[in-house]
């Protein structure tokens, strides 16, 4: 049985759902949470490349952070070329 060319994902990329599942929450078991500082960052979306779990948002030119999702791996973190996503403990906010 062959698939038809228009329906295989262009490059082999499977797209993000566009609706959230709240069946697949994980940011409920995260220690780091990703705090962005606006003034440094200059949005080259590094960060929404690199995030493993789709986490982070990027809307009208602002980045931010879908923390229902985030598991605090520190990947945006580390791939920041100008320093603007800094970890701080989840225990530090109360929500």
């Amino acid at each position: 049985m062959s698939v038809p060319v228009k329906e295989v994902p262009f490059a082999g990329t499977v797209p993000s759902p566009k609706t959230e599942n709240e069946g697949m929450i994980t940011g409920n078991w995260r220690t780091r949470r990703p705090v962005l500082d606006a003034d440094k960052c200059t949005n080259c979306l590094i960060c929404w490349i690199s995030c493993p779990d789709s986490s982070v948002n990027q809307n009208a030119d602002v980045v931010s952070f879908n923390l229902k999702y985030c598991k605090g791996c520190g990947i945006c973190n580390e791939v920041c070329p100008v320093g603007a996503i800094s970890l701080a403990p989840e225990l530090d906010f109360e929500d």
